[in-house]
């Protein structure tokens, strides 16, 4: 089906008395709620946490901020209930994406109504209305969408604005919604201290915020060629060279992976988790069967030129989950007729790696991060 004949998917509900409807908006493609109550300031915390357990969706009509408390005091009612865990990783991580799951369907049951223009006809609501813009594109109908989502719009928006320092760049990026954001940067350091094989051409696989791919134009390759599949990716990678001024030396192109012709070097840093992801943003961390470390692996020797390096960046989390073994992935690896030249590993920084209280602590406290060098055997 092409986009132009895709469904839109519309929210019904009864109000004063009428039927109403509105476009869904919905990121994670979750279904519109089949049954919708109106709900203003008057509503108290239990009452919306029991309501929404039950799948009653709550379309706010109340002042906006005490829609943020509701919000908040629904989160703390679910966070009182403990979570299912297992001594086994890979049973942890399975019941850990669950309770995610579940958390994120019942915070989602509340709900705030955007007028055509994208404004928000509530008391003390914020202007949404450049952020909806950046994250949904033009409208002209009045659409529905969760809280939970419209604040993560509003923040991407201040996110893209301000952007994420990195340091190995020495510059910022400025992530789009949707776009995963480079935060972490011991993977951005990997490649900034690897010795280049050439600096005639490269090529960056799935080049998200295109972070990769400026920082290799910046270490003198002369012709980067970066690719993704996401509209959003692309939009977000391309205005991230223009500000870089690399726009003339980084190409962002639209592709399965690979461009056309060889080069020698290939950079690819697939997610790391072979799992289904729950919403858009994260199939830039779950990889449902490994399928872009599968494709990456087993293409790119057909694109690298003689004595050329593929380069993957892998984060070993799997195997302490019980996702997926380094037996699995060595072979992987020679399966695909390529050998390893050198490994070198980081440990990550980022405040989950020491938090205690996470249910996969164990897991992410023995983390670590490769830059497999790899040649054609």
């Amino acid at each position: 089906m092409t986009d132009d004949l895709k469904i839109i998917p519309l929210m019904q509900w009864q109000e004063n008395g009428q039927t109403c409807s509105a476009i869904w908006r919905s990121e994670n493609h979750s279904k519109p709620p089949a049954k919708v109550m109106i709900a203003d300031d008057a509503m108290k915390a239990d009452v919306a946490y029991r309501l929404a357990c039950e799948g009653t969706a709550l379309l706010w009509r109340g002042d906006f901020q005490n829609a943020r408390q509701l919000l908040q005091a629904i989160a703390r009612r679910i966070d009182r209930k403990p979570a299912k865990t297992s001594s086994v990783p890979a049973e942890a991580f399975h019941l850990n994406r669950q309770a995610q799951a579940q958390r994120s369907r019942v915070l989602g049951m509340l709900l705030i109504a955007l007028e055509k223009d994208y404004s928000i006809k509530l008391r003390r609501a914020p202007d949404a209305h450049q952020a909806c813009i950046q994250a949904y594109g033009n409208a002209d109908e009045v659409s529905v969408v969760s809280l939970r989502e419209l604040l993560g719009v509003i923040g991407a928006y201040e996110w893209r604005k301000k952007g994420v320092e990195v340091p190995a760049l020495g510059a910022r990026i400025h992530p789009h919604y949707g776009v995963f954001s480079p935060v972490r940067g011991e993977y951005v350091d990997l490649i900034a201290d690897a010795p280049l094989p050439a600096l005639t051409l490269a090529f960056d696989i799935g080049t998200g915020s295109g972070v990769l791919a400026a920082l290799l134009a910046k270490r003198g390759i002369k012709h980067v060629i970066a690719t993704d599949q996401d509209d959003r990716s692309l939009a977000c990678a391309r205005e991230n060279m223009q500000m870089l001024g690399l726009a003339g030396q980084v190409e962002v192109i639209k592709a399965d992976l690979f461009p056309a012709g060889r080069a020698p070097l290939v950079v690819c840093n697939p997610p790391w988790l072979p799992a289904r992801p729950n919403a858009a943003i994260e199939y830039a961390i779950y990889d449902p069967d490994s399928i872009m470390l599968k494709g990456f692996l087993n293409g790119v020797a057909e694109h690298l030129e003689p004595e050329g390096e593929g380069w993957l960046i892998m984060s070993d989390i799997a195997e302490h989950l019980g996702l997926r073994t380094r037996e699995a992935l060595v072979e992987m690896v020679a399966g695909a007729g390529l050998q390893v030249v050198d490994k070198t590993d980081i440990k990550p920084r980022h405040s989950r790696a020491s938090d205690k209280s996470d249910p996969l602590h164990m897991a992410r406290a023995a983390e670590v991060t490769s830059l497999w060098r790899l040649r054609v055997a």
